[in-house]
């Protein structure tokens, strides 16, 4: 029997501006944990992503990332009170409950990336 056990899956972010994109995810509270050949590997807590020194034109701004928290209030409140959207000149949009039974909000990354944090709720 073949072991087709799977243990992680990460998606390759896109960054117009590696380095400010790079700093902007440290400034948001990721941690870099390598970085080489173009890719830095991101993670928060079990969480984890590869942002490329890469972007193909529009692909920034039609690529979006989701997390799931356990606390969505706390995560909001977190990015505005991170300074990101002043320095970074980012985006944030308003906590709002969706009909899939989720309350969640997005973020914009300086490439444009959104990123959609939401929490479940029943």
């Amino acid at each position: 029997m073949p072991n087709l056990n799977v243990t992680e899956i990460k998606a390759f972010v896109p960054s117009k501006d590696f380095e400010l994109s790079k700093q902007f995810y440290k400034d948001l509270g990721f941690t870099m944990a390598s970085e080489g050949g173009g890719i830095a590997y991101f993670h928060f807590d079990h969480v984890s992503f590869l942002l490329q020194d890469f972007c193909a034109e529009s692909f920034a701004e039609n690529f979006m990332m989701h997390i799931l928290v356990e606390d969505v209030q706390s995560w909001w409140d977190h990015v505005q009170e991170s300074g990101i959207l002043a320095k970074y000149g980012t985006r944030v949009t308003t906590l709002e409950y969706q009909p899939w039974k989720m309350r969640d909000f997005c973020l914009y990354d300086p490439s444009g990336v959104l990123w959609r944090i939401g929490q479940n709720i029943d």
